[in-house]
């Protein structure tokens, strides 16, 4: 079940572990909140185990675009040392209609940040190369609140 729980950390942008220079280069920032609706974990074996998941998503933001709501789905693979590798991807829509889809990762870190780019969308958000941070605020039962930053170009 602790694993399962680290699915909803994800969310949003839905990394890499973040240093203080990434922030630096933010021209975007929010933040999202995620309620988990399903997840399947699978002992693989020898202590690997694999979580899928889907949750609820809705992000925020003052000077972006990166006002949505949305569903994710992914997966988190925990190995015999408690490393946890997650990997996903969103897909959001707007009040206006526009829409637009990210993926996102977290490298066998804690889980609870990781990088996320944006891979389609529409409207506003066509033909941009957004990317970017994400990390965990809080996290409570199946809800998770967190931070994102990035370059909105």
């Amino acid at each position: 079940m602790r694993v399962s729980m680290r699915f909803a950390y994800v969310g949003v942008f839905s990394s890499f572990l973040i240093t203080p220079v990434a922030f630096a280069a933010d021209n975007c920032t929010g933040h999202f909140h995620n309620v988990s609706q399903t997840s399947d974990t699978v002992e693989i074996g020898k202590g690997f185990t694999l979580t899928t998941f889907v949750f609820n998503s809705l992000t925020s933001s003052d000077n972006s675009a990166n006002n949505a709501m949305g569903t994710c789905s992914g997966y988190a693979l925990t190995t015999p040392e408690g490393k946890t590798r997650l990997s996903g991807i969103c897909a959001r829509k707007t009040k206006n209609g526009d829409n637009w889809a990210d993926t996102w990762v977290s490298d066998a870190g804690p889980g609870d940040r990781g990088t996320w780019k944006l891979v389609e969308g529409s409207g506003v958000f066509a033909g941009k190369a957004w990317a970017g941070w994400w990390k965990v605020d809080f996290s409570e039962g199946k809800m998770t609140n967190g931070s994102w930053g990035g370059t909105c170009n």
